[in-house]
């Protein structure tokens, strides 16, 4: 399962859904400014606690803004 958390207003996290979307892949966006819930799982992840969007995991790994060579790489893994 692929999740990109992110913000609507973000730019990169626009990057990224359209990357995903292009490639036809499902995936969930989770909007950390309009949902606290997903804002924690966020922190969640990060021994800092701070909310570094966007972030987009796959399975177990956690990928903090990539680069697309570096997503096509853990994407090619699924």
């Amino acid at each position: 399962m692929v999740i990109l958390y992110g913000a609507e207003r973000c730019h990169k996290t626009q990057y990224y859904k359209s990357l995903l979307e292009t490639r036809n892949l499902d995936y969930a966006l989770l909007d950390v400014e309009q949902h606290e819930d997903f804002a924690q799982e966020l922190r969640n992840l990060y021994e800092n606690r701070k909310l570094n969007f966007p972030t987009v995991t796959i399975g177990n790994k956690k990928l903090r803004n990539p680069s697309e060579k570096e997503l096509q790489k853990w994407l090619d893994k699924l």
